[in-house]
């Protein structure tokens, strides 16, 4: 059986509207998980980033969705893997990787996002000096933007990511197309067969950007109970959105990789370089083409912000709802929207603190970008530590629920489908951390400053510094929601044990 959800958390589910459809949970998932902030920085590896990316998508990606198409399509309370993980360890673990989960977005937006946008912008048409007014006020408007796209009503608000997928798609498909004539015309960077042999130093290197890039499809259950069908349109939507995201990762780093130079491939402007080499094929028009190309990057990773927040506060707000986050304060939908709009403007809270730290901190773009990018890797490889296991779980003791979607395969071989993925994670978890620790064991040389821009020291503060006060935010969270939790279920005897009281013992054992 399922943990009781408190009074606060029934209250909040009668708000919801059942507004998304199978086609409008597969075009949030493309909006929200694939990116094109990370084909810059896998693409820097050099050929053998293809290598693992295809790797990645055949020993993790595959298992990986199955095991969530099957978990979400039959666990379908709003608020997903935060009622999973609550359903199987308990609430106090629920409440940890429900903020794991939900602070990575706002980090996202105020750190990675905000500079490609600035990035973008500045490439192609006017340029913006670091830390300069201009570039406060820039990524300021773009992560309020970000946020208040997040708040609009779901009704009309999932037309955006439609819209920002759809445009994604198109981009790449063009980059792609272009390519394409560009080799024809132009010839390519001369590739080896022996340049794409994978090494350690590209494991240790790609996989965590990897694993960020392909996690995250079973996110759209965060929304579940706005769902019109999500046991049948969950698998329908995972399986969909993450075979594209292979094919929207595989063919534009190979694209990349054939027409910019390993050397000259950088994390934030890689993707961008890219461009302006291969839209040189359309001769004068080439300059207004990237001018509108740039435009249209800075709405679609709006979109793409937009859409993580949508999801991931929803996920948030069902925590406090249920008594693991701050009280009821946060756990509060807004009636006429829907939307929980008191999270909605504490991520963007979080991501304005974030972005002045980053820049205050790690000084040049590119190291801010890389290293805001890796804060955000961590935080969302680590919730997954709790999520899969959850999964595994949940499958083994409560095998009477109906599972509308069935990996046909034992509850052996689902687990060891699950450990599987699961190790992926606790690699690429070690490796964002303390990136350059692994690479010795293995021979192989690591200059870390020369990687990240910033020493050692920095890194460490900015990360772990991170991980702590997340920590501790969680410990206050989770202490005062006690009174959340105290408060008696609608359909809970009001002579029993408080729900508080039975949290160990009424999540699934």
């Amino acid at each position: 059986m399922s943990a009781t959800p408190t009074a606060l958390a029934q209250e909040q589910e009668s708000k919801l509207l059942k507004t998304l459809g199978r086609f409008d949970l597969v075009f949030l998932l493309i909006a929200a998980v694939v990116g094109l902030e990370t084909l810059g920085a896998v693409s820097s590896y050099g050929a053998e980033a293809f290598t693992w990316t295809l790797v990645l998508a055949l020993f993790f990606l595959i298992p990986y969705g199955l095991i969530f198409a099957e978990t979400g399509a039959a666990f379908t309370e709003e608020g997903g893997a935060y009622t999973w993980v609550r359903d199987a360890f308990g609430r106090k673990a629920g409440a940890l990787a429900a903020i794991l989960t939900w602070v990575t977005q706002p980090v996202w937006v105020g750190g990675s996002m905000a500079f490609l946008a600035t990035e973008g912008w500045n490439v192609n048409l006017s340029h913006i000096s670091d830390g300069s007014f201009a570039d406060y006020t820039f990524k300021l408007v773009f992560v309020w933007l970000t946020v208040l796209a997040a708040i609009v009503s779901l009704r009309y608000g999932k037309w955006l990511p439609t819209v920002g997928a759809i445009m994604k798609v198109a981009i790449l498909v063009i980059f792609v197309l272009t390519t394409v004539v560009y080799a024809m015309k132009n010839g390519v960077v001369d590739l080896s067969l022996g340049d794409f042999s994978p090494t350690w130093a590209g494991l240790f290197g790609a996989t965590p950007l990897l694993l960020f890039a392909y996690l995250g499809f079973e996110s759209g259950n965060s929304a579940a109970g706005e769902m019109k069908n999500p046991a049948r349109d969950v698998p329908f939507g995972i399986l969909r959105s993450s075979g594209t995201a292979a094919a929207c990762y595989l063919l534009p780093i190979f694209a990349i990789l054939l027409v910019v130079p390993k050397s000259q491939i950088s994390g934030i402007g890689g993707f961008f370089d890219a461009t302006a080499t291969v839209f040189s094929v359309y001769g004068g028009a080439a300059d207004a083409m990237l001018k509108v190309l740039s435009v249209l990057l800075v709405f679609v990773l709006m979109t793409q912000g937009a859409s993580w927040m949508i999801i991931s506060d929803r996920m948030q707000a069902i925590a406090a709802a249920d008594g693991a986050f701050f009280g009821g304060f946060f756990g509060v939908f807004n009636r006429k929207l829907s939307t929980p709009v008191r999270v909605n403007f504490l991520s963007g809270v979080v991501a304005t603190v974030f972005m002045l730290v980053a820049m205050q901190l790690t000084g040049h773009a590119g190291s801010i970008f890389a290293v805001v990018l890796t804060i955000a890797i961590t935080t969302f490889l680590l919730s997954y530590l709790l999520v899969i296991p959850a999964a595994i779980k949940l499958r083994r003791v409560d095998p009477q629920r109906p599972r509308p979607f069935r990996v046909p395969v034992s509850d052996r071989g689902f687990s060891l489908m699950g450990w599987l993925c699961f190790a992926w994670i606790l690699l690429g978890s070690w490796v964002a951390v303390f990136p350059g620790t692994l690479e010795p064991l293995f021979g192989t040389d690591y200059d870390f400053t020369g990687t990240w821009g910033v020493s050692r020291t920095t890194f460490e503060l900015f990360t772990i510094g991170t991980l702590v006060a997340l920590l501790v935010l969680g410990i206050v969270g989770y202490i005062l929601g006690a009174p959340v939790r105290r408060a008696v279920p609608h359909d809970h005897p009001t002579s029993g044990a408080a729900p508080d009281a039975t949290d160990d013992r009424s999540a699934l054992a």
